[in-house]
């Protein structure tokens, strides 16, 4: 059964369509959900053969906004790679991330349920040694291995440092790549000065451009010669700050040098970056991913292997996000609104399109369900497997969406979102109507606000406190 679209996706379908010829030429309207050629309505693909458990390939951009990629609207960002996947899938216009910073979308990520369920999810983001996430709870990878999965994690880990926390300690049986929320491209150096580049839990030295480094470990894991199904998460740092694109060794030296000196904000790179830059950097994530689609297919995996890409969190100052207001750190859809797409060949048609509310626990849910692996009874999942939906159509009941960081709240049903910026002030906003969120309708629908400003409150007072 298809999912219906608002109408904001339906009103600027027809304007976008008639652009997507050059895909993302012009901006879209701030009513309209950029759609790309020949782009249906999801509906799912039944009666289909039965397919061996799929798969997981796992893609995380770092700080990519909602618009970034030009099947979601860039005017000036091309990623013929990632539309290519998107026309072999779904693409989702409404899906989120599980927070508005890196780690607590990880943890949400990774344990199915809100940050605010543990305490390495309460920091925003994990800046120190002092939490994690803690080896005994279980996660979308100790479950799946449990399950008969092989796992591995290569890329940006950000749940936690050694000796205390690891991804080897948390159900992947393999990592590569930096435990901190950034790092220098080339010397590996993170934002206190320190080397952050590991093969499982030993140093790892190799200076060449961070990117290409994860492209080529992601190709090799891909290539193998599996026995098991396996769970690839795949987490680069691209396009996160400092702005380094591939051969930019200058800049890097002269950040490298502000590093030793003991400034501790030159990774922040506040002084550098361009827009220019930023696409040079969107665009040789796009030519990764690409590069690993080709190793996938050449494998001979590519039909049973079920790749998701999206963004941990909104895009940060380079980013390209309109219409949406806000960017990370916030609860704006800005800051938690991101690019989403799903590909399945054996099972889910190509070339469509979902406006259906989801968010990062979701795809937790969904992805256990659909390798047969169950969560842990003493750990419920706040997210709702899409498995039914996706394979057969079913109904997806409408439930909340809930986001919580510090000094702001939102919650979303159906086309309506409760949000209490930093302001104080509670606000109401149609989503369908205004993407944009700036006609509050919070004086005009009092008792909706009342209702789901409750409703955030009940699901707040069952979390850890800040």
């Amino acid at each position: 059964m298809s999912t219906p679209l608002s109408r904001r996706a339906l009103g600027g379908a027809a304007a976008s369509v008639a652009a997507a010829a050059t895909l993302g030429a012009t901006a879209p309207s701030a009513q309209a959900i950029p759609t790309e050629p020949r782009e249906r309505l999801f509906r799912a693909a039944h009666p289909r053969r039965h397919s061996r458990r799929p798969n997981i390939l796992f893609i995380l951009g770092d700080d990519l906004g909602w618009a970034d990629l030009s099947s979601y609207g860039s005017p000036h960002i091309r990623t013929p790679h990632l539309d290519r996947l998107a026309r072999g899938g779904v693409r989702f216009t409404d899906a989120y991330s599980g927070s508005a910073t890196c780690s607590p979308t990880r943890f949400s990520l990774y344990t199915g349920r809100y940050p605010g369920r543990t305490k390495g999810g309460l920091a925003e983001p994990i800046a120190d040694k002092s939490v994690g996430l803690e080896p005994t709870h279980p996660t979308l990878a100790s479950l799946l291995r449990d399950s008969g999965y092989a796992t591995a994690l290569i890329g940006k880990w950000h749940c936690g440092y050694l000796p205390d926390y690891s991804p080897t300690r948390s159900g992947w049986d393999e990592f590569f790549g930096n435990f901190g929320g950034a790092l220098e491209y080339y010397s590996k150096l993170g934002l206190g000065g320190e080397y952050d580049l590991y093969e499982g839990d030993a140093e790892y030295k190799d200076l060449r451009y961070y990117t290409r480094i994860l492209t080529e470990r992601a190709s090799e894991y891909v290539s193998r010669d599996h026995e098991r199904p396996w769970l690839l998460n795949l987490n680069f740092t691209t396009p996160h700050w400092p702005w380094i694109a591939d051969g930019d060794e200058e800049t890097s030296a002269e950040i490298v040098r502000r590093i030793k000196a003991g400034d501790r904000s030159a990774l922040w790179h506040q002084d550098g970056g361009s827009i220019e830059k930023y696409r040079e950097m969107v665009e040789g994530l796009d030519r990764s991913i690409g590069q690993i689609l080709d190793v996938l297919k050449r494998s001979g995996q590519d039909q049973d292997t079920l790749v998701f890409f999206a963004s941990d969190n909104g895009g940060e100052r380079f980013s390209y996000n309109w219409p949406l207001a806000g960017n990370k750190g916030s609860l704006q859809e800005g800051g938690i609104r991101v690019p989403s797409i799903l590909r399945w060949p054996a099972r889910i048609d190509g070339g469509q399109v979902s406006d259906l509310p989801v968010f990062t626990p979701d795809w937790t849910a969904t992805l256990l369900d659909l390798a047969g692996a169950r969560p842990h009874p003493a750990y419920p999942l706040d997210g709702i497997s899409l498995a039914g939906h996706l394979l057969h159509g079913a109904e997806v009941p409408e439930r909340d969406l809930f986001w919580r960081v510090r000094g702001e709240r939102a919650l979303r049903r159906g086309d309506w979102k409760y949000y209490r910026g930093k302001s104080g002030r509670d606000q109401l906003f149609h989503l369908s109507e205004d993407t944009r969120e700036q006609a509050d309708r919070a004086p005009f629908e009092q008792a909706r606000l009342s209702e789901l400003r409750a409703a955030w409150e009940r699901i707040d007072a069952g979390l850890l406190r800040y």
